[in-house]
């Protein structure tokens, strides 16, 4: 049965993304590159379809109502609502011709708001920290509330190259399935994920037909944290969202020195683009991000294990 549903959900997957591509390309729907932007192959990407992760949404409630209960519905609440933050931002720039949609702090106040209300729902189907590991349900309201944040802008901020993103996903699921019970609900859900990422890495390697954008960043981002948060397991959040953490974190930094100390620690932030400045090649650049998020990944899962 897995495997018949793994199968659906991929040919689902490469078929929609594929119609969805060649719609996207007579619609126009490219996006704006930043003028403050990495500034490299911008006449290859200005021209590549970007709300890819349109495709996740409609995968995603075609997951919610063939497998229609609560714990289900509180599940893919989260990536839905997501995606659709992300889609409004990602139409505002198509519709405005720039690279800005939203402002910034008008998605960030959305996002708040959304897992903030999710996470009061996902407390009831036993959100924590840890099994047994200071099981308040204060703690358990906010740190759902803040992981689930967190994660949606980590992979944001992380979609930057061809197959980071998505790649990086899938790695983040296999890393997942140390940390969570092995239950059917479980197996279900990181199957329908897998695919339905797998489907749209298929265009996405470099050099990439369709771009996720902040539609499909955001989506993926709130499934790695739904999957973390509803097993009771929040701090898995970090081993699964090892690189994307990283990437998340090179920001902070750069913005902060750049506006205590006037310094920029690198050349370029999120941390792919400074390696892209240093000369890297865009996928010698993704290839090893891939391998340090397995590899740190799994690491602190093992310690994770290991200490609780």
């Amino acid at each position: 049965m897995n495997f018949i549903a793994g199968l659906i959900f991929f040919i689902l997957s490469v078929t929609l993304q594929y119609i969805w591509i060649k719609f996207q390309r007579r619609a126009s729907l490219t996006q704006a590159q930043k003028s403050y932007g990495v500034n490299i192959d911008v006449n290859i990407k200005s021209k590549t379809p970007s709300m890819g992760g349109v495709i996740f949404l409609l995968l995603g409630i075609f997951a919610c109502v063939i497998d229609f209960n609560m714990r289900s519905v509180i599940f893919w609440s989260l990536p839905i609502a997501g995606g659709l933050i992300g889609f409004i931002d990602d139409y505002g720039k198509f519709r405005s011709h720039t690279s800005e949609g939203l402002t910034s702090l008008a998605k960030l106040k959305i996002q708040l708001i959304t897992c903030a209300v999710w996470a009061f729902l996902a407390e009831r189907y036993g959100s924590g920290l840890w099994p047994d590991f200071l099981d308040y349900h204060v703690i358990n309201i906010f740190t759902a509330f803040l992981f689930s944040a967190g994660m949606m802008n980590s992979v944001n901020i992380t979609d930057g190259l061809d197959g980071l993103a998505a790649g990086s996903f899938l790695i983040s699921l296999a890393v997942i399935m140390i940390l969570i019970p092995a239950d059917e609900f479980n197996k279900k859900i990181l199957i329908e994920l897998f695919f339905m990422a797998g489907g749209f890495l298929f265009f996405n390697t470099r050099p990439a037909k369709t771009f996720m954008g902040d539609t499909g960043s955001h989506f993926l981002g709130g499934a790695l944290a739904a999957l973390c948060i509803m097993n009771g397991r929040s701090l898995a959040v970090a081993p699964v969202g090892f690189i994307f953490i990283i990437d998340m974190l090179s920001s902070a930094i750069q913005i902060f020195t750049i506006r205590k100390f006037n310094k920029r620690i690198f050349i370029m932030a999120p941390l792919h683009h400074h390696f892209q400045k240093l000369g890297y090649d865009e996928t010698a650049v993704t290839l090893r991000f891939w391998l340090v998020h397995a590899v740190g990944g799994v690491l602190l899962s093992l310690f994770l294990v290991n200490i609780f």
